[in-house]
């Protein structure tokens, strides 16, 4: 029998679509079918797909959901005012308006271009700052670059001053704005290996090999390794999403997934000024999966998942080897030499890895979940791929704007990412407690005057929960189980350690202030609530903002032994240098969540010694 958590299989997605097809012209477009995941007290419920539909130009979608097993229409809402992500097929159809554009193509023969094959047009999300030919429309502003064969390195030459706006739902070139002519920069930037010769030479094959097979099951999207279990899967928007996480049969998680993020830009010029992305909402996480590698982007024993979606037409399509999964060695779990009694205990750590790779636009992201056998779980955010560049004219400088090559400059940025973290800690009623280690004074009683320790203080409300990170006093934020008690008589409990956590530095009141809310805390608790799924709502794209977390914590709800659902921002600030040119060494983000009384020991102390441990 097929679980409640299970995907949408390519037989469930044709009968949905099929469905809803009959109430739609030609002109609608399918942005994002999936499952309509059941409410936690409902799992018994009929399997039903949830479909966002653009049923034409204007600013409105269809949300549809449609019993898989009969095609039954259970739901059909049309909501006015909002824009779905971009979809690709009119992401394409404006760029094609605006190679056939006279503005445009005068704009580019004024940089002496006039062979349209060689430029590659890139549609961004256009943001809102209040532009009146935007309203009531669904816009792309659109960058170039120039490319002298099809496989050069576009971001290398890009084609500076020269911005414009298309209608997605029309196909309609509404503005080309020419800022000025800056000179091409002449390095084409290449990364292939012809390029880049010679070659290092001294590194010798390493294999990573299991000849006993691997450690780890599936049975369906279950997946179990040691004593962990988790059900696995994709979104369009979020990626990878983790379901019914548990050590031992012990619930942690409900569900786990990357809700939003944004890419705001540092750069207050007009031609950059407007860029701040929302590569989940306005793009989709899971909809640029790639297709995975053996060898390259996974190394070792693999096993693939595949990733069955509906394309924009609703017919059922398949992106391979979506999600990876494997395991790895990781050093030390445990070690101790008895000096006294002349014997050594060391245990060797594995952990368990799931993962997939999300190319948006000029960028990677690689998003890592890594399980250990002490009751560990990690996300690891591993950034890579190509700058969004500026061609540089003759003496300019930006501090916003770092130079990376001669002639190119790329702005500062950030990548905020906000996880949802629905936790269960051995059941439902769970609270937060945010712990500080603080220096004490305790007068008489501490005349070393070392005396430091932790506090705890329980979030109580939703406004209370609104909090930032400070490393100087090692902040945490601890989700317990308060009616169930481990052997010392604390409560069970998990505490999510953050790592990188900037936040927003858009200036307060700004657009991206409002539409990115989310990001100006690291965390957020809210009450679970099925339909808040999304820390910007459901509808970012051109979104005016306040909707998500702000909207939903206005209520000010209580969080004392209820079912608590965690929002963590974290990321990365980055100052482009060099060395990050012309494809990006990867950089790392992320945090941790590590059990803290939820075992009465350490839970790793059954690891077998290592045979071959000379």
């Amino acid at each position: 029998m097929t679980h409640a958590l299970e995907p949408l299989t390519a037989d469930e997605i044709t009968v949905a679509t099929t469905a809803a097809k009959t109430k739609l012209t030609e002109a609608a477009r399918f942005n994002i079918v999936t499952l309509d995941e059941p409410p936690k007290a409902d799992f018994d419920r009929a399997r039903q797909a949830r479909m966002v539909i653009v049923p034409g130009p204007e600013c409105s979608v269809i949300e549809a959901t449609v019993r898989v097993d009969n095609g039954e229409i259970t739901s059909w809402t049309e909501v006015e005012g909002v824009r779905a992500a971009l979809g690709f097929e009119e992401s394409f159809t404006a760029i094609l308006a605006l190679h056939e554009d006279e503005r445009f193509k005068e704009a580019l023969a004024k940089r002496g271009i006039t062979d349209l094959s060689k430029v590659q047009v890139d549609p961004w999300p256009t943001g809102n700052f209040g532009i009146t030919h935007e309203e009531n429309r669904r816009v792309t502003r659109c960058i170039s670059y120039y490319r002298e064969n099809p496989t050069d390195n576009g971001y290398a030459r890009p084609i500076e001053g020269l911005l414009a706006w298309v209608d997605l739902g029309r196909g309609e070139v509404l503005d080309v704005v020419d800022l000025g002519v800056v000179a091409l920069p002449d390095d084409p930037g290449s990364y292939y290996p012809e390029h880049n010769e010679p070659h290092r030479t001294d590194l010798k094959t390493l294999d990573i090999v299991q000849p006993d097979g691997v450690s780890y099951a599936i049975e369906g999207n279950l997946l179990t390794w040691q004593k962990w279990s988790l059900r696995v899967s994709m979104d369009a928007l979020e990626g990878l999403v983790l379901h019914q996480v548990a050590y031992e049969d012990r619930s942690i998680l409900h569900r786990a997934s990357i809700s939003e993020m944004v890419v705001p830009y540092g750069d207050p010029g007009p031609m950059h000024g407007w860029k701040n992305a929302f590569d989940a909402g306005e793009w989709g996480l899971g909809r640029m999966a790639n297709t995975l590698r053996l060898g390259c982007d996974c190394l070792g024993e693999i096993l693939y998942l595949d990733w069955v979606y509906a394309d924009e037409y609703g017919n059922p399509t398949k992106t391979e080897n979506a999600i990876c999964i494997h395991e790895e060695d990781y050093g030390i779990l445990w070690k101790h030499v008895d000096l006294s009694g002349g014997r050594t205990e060391v245990r060797r750590s594995r952990r368990l890895v799931v993962s997939f790779i999300s190319t948006v636009g000029n960028y990677e992201y690689g998003f890592y979940w890594y399980f250990y056998m002490d009751g560990t779980i990690q996300l690891e955010v591993k950034l890579t791929g190509i700058m969004s560049t500026k061609a540089l004219g003759p003496d300019e400088a930006s501090p916003f704007t770092p130079v990376i090559a001669p002639g190119l400059a790329a702005p500062v940025h950030q990548h905020l990412f906000n996880a949802r973290l629905d936790f269960d800690i051995d059941g439902t009623g769970n609270e937060v407690y945010e712990v500080n280690v603080d220096a004490l004074d305790a007068g008489d009683d501490n005349p070393c005057g070392n005396a430091f320790a932790p506090t705890a203080t329980r979030l109580s409300t939703e406004a209370e929960a609104q909090r930032n990170a400070d490393p100087a006093r090692s902040r945490v934020w601890k989700i317990v189980n308060p009616s169930k008690l481990n052997a010392v008589g604390q409560p069970v409990a998990y505490k999510l350690l953050p790592g990188a956590t900037p936040t927003l530095l858009g200036r307060p009141g700004s657009s991206i202030a409002h539409r990115a809310a989310f990001a100006t805390k690291n965390l957020w608790v809210t009450p679970y609530a099925p339909d808040e799924k999304r820390a910007a709502g459901d509808y970012p794209n051109q979104h005016v903002g306040g909707d998500g977390l702000p909207a939903w914590t206005a209520a000010n709800r209580s969080l004392i032994d209820t079912d608590v659902v965690v929002w963590h921002t974290f990321g990365v600030t980055h100052v482009p240098r060099p060395e990050d040119w012309p494809v990006m060494p990867v950089e790392y983000c992320g945090f941790s969540l590590i059990p803290v009384g939820f075992f009465d020991k350490n839970p790793a102390l059954d690891v077998a010694p290592q045979a071959h441990c000379h």
